[in-house]
């Protein structure tokens, strides 16, 4: 039986290991932290905009167990909010411990704690992983979704510091990449100032720390939209968020926040001081970054160069998903991305042609077109997804975005692809 090693227990990693563990291999993640899906213990928003479109295509290809857990941990459906349409919002506190259940059952072994440093190859082959322990892990095809966070120097070079997040570097160790430690250079995003990686999009209050009516609301609308003071408004701060769908005017005069068990605030960092003078946020603490008043995690610092099948070039047996394979926001995309290279791994093991997806699907044409992009200079500076920002206009002018979940699922079909990633191969 093929083993496949997933690097890094994200939303690209477990979808990885499952599409790996459906067409027939033995399949192990390895998570450097005490927690899978990474950042999406912090995300909680689905399906808006072009993500809907995403997310069935995802289902209608056989690989919609994830999207199937988002969606059963839905605080709220079709939220709308400035520049975003038909949003389902997920408790952030509830994902986790359900995506670990569905991995287990699958039986996919997880390995947390447990952080890859290095790589043993031979010529262009990786033969296994070497752990922070000294020990190893061998297989014969590997799947690289370690993301593009951290390590802290990144932070402190290129941000305002460890904002303290959920990916808890002091605690469990720098990221490493594992296509560079195999010899393939990383490429890295830059920011609209040249400054290389670009901030996260958002932060975490404790709801109970804001006023009844704000936390009232966002209970029961899922949304909810606060003046800022026009002395505190700050456009430039648009310009370094990760996130581009929400770089939007209304996210800079704004407080938005959204219901995902805890209140996500929509912007990179708010001062601390500046918010407790707005009423209604008088108590207001960060849960998210920590630091959140001051900065926040640094993004896009470590990209392979890959194949819109998601191998990494220069090497035969490793693959790559999620922001390690571009300059992708979210998690959907990253449950794409992982997903097709999850099913690739195994088509890697038995020499079979990979999949790449047609650009008549919306996955397909992301996969591409970031692909594309990542080439050029003003490429390095975009960031890509179905929910906004330059791709999603790229999709509606294609006509590939729709809610309409039967005309997504017949575009599947006539191509000849339902289920292809649900696919037994072994």
């Amino acid at each position: 039986m093929a083993k496949v090693v997933i690097i890094g227990g994200g939303w690209s990693g477990c979808a990885a290991a499952i599409t790996a563990k459906k067409a027939g291999a033995e399949v192990v993640i390895l998570e450097k932290t005490d927690l899978l899906l990474g950042l999406g213990n912090v995300g909680g928003i689905m399906r808006n905009n072009g993500r809907f479109t995403a997310a069935e295509e995802l289902i209608a290809l056989g690989a919609g167990e994830l999207i199937a857990i988002t969606d059963q941990a839905t605080r709220h459906k079709n939220v709308n909010f400035p520049g975003h349409k038909h949003a389902y919002l997920y408790d952030v506190t509830k994902v986790e411990p359900l995506v670990r259940q569905k991995l287990s059952e699958m039986g996919i072994t997880i390995k947390l704690e447990t952080r890859a440093i290095n790589v043993n190859k031979e010529d262009k082959t990786l033969k296994s992983i070497v752990l922070a322990d000294g020990s190893v892990e061998e297989g014969d095809v590997f799947v690289e979704t370690t993301g593009s966070t951290g390590p802290m120097g990144n932070c402190l070079r290129y941000g305002s510091g460890c904002c303290m997040c959920i990916l808890r570097c002091p605690s469990y160790g720098p990221r490493v990449s594992i296509s560079q430690r195999a010899g393939v250079e990383d490429l890295l995003g830059q920011r609209g100032d040249e400054i290389y990686g670009a901030y996260s999009g958002s932060c975490k209050l404790a709801k109970n720390s804001l006023g009844k009516e704000i936390a009232d609301k966002l209970d029961r609308d899922g949304v909810a939209i606060v003046s800022i003071p026009a002395e505190d408004v700050n456009l430039k701060k648009l310009e370094y968020k990760v996130c581009q769908q929400y770089a939007l005017k209304e996210f800079a005069e704004n407080i938005i926040l959204l219901d995902t068990g805890y209140a996500k605030l929509m912007t990179s960092y708010y001062p601390l001081e500046k918010l407790r003078k707005i009423p209604g946020f008088e108590f207001a603490r960060y849960d998210d970054p920590y630091s959140g008043g001051k900065g926040n995690s640094i993004r896009y610092l470590s990209m392979a160069p890959r194949n819109n099948a998601l191998k990494v070039e220069g090497l035969q047996n490793l693959l790559c998903a999620g922001e390690k394979s571009g300059l992708f926001v979210g998690h959907t995309e990253a449950m794409c991305t992982g997903s097709l290279a999850g099913h690739n791994a195994v088509r890697v093991y038995l020499g079979m042609p990979l999949l790449e997806l047609p650009r008549s699907l919306a996955i397909g044409d992301l996969i591409a077109y970031a692909n594309e992009k990542i080439k050029t200079r003003e490429g390095l500076k975009n960031r890509y997804t179905f929910s906004g920002g330059e791709y999603f206009k790229q999709m509606v002018n294609k006509g590939l975005y729709t809610i309409d979940v039967e005309a997504i699922k017949h575009r599947v079909e006539r191509l000849g692809l339902t289920d292809i990633l649900g696919q037994k191969l072994l």
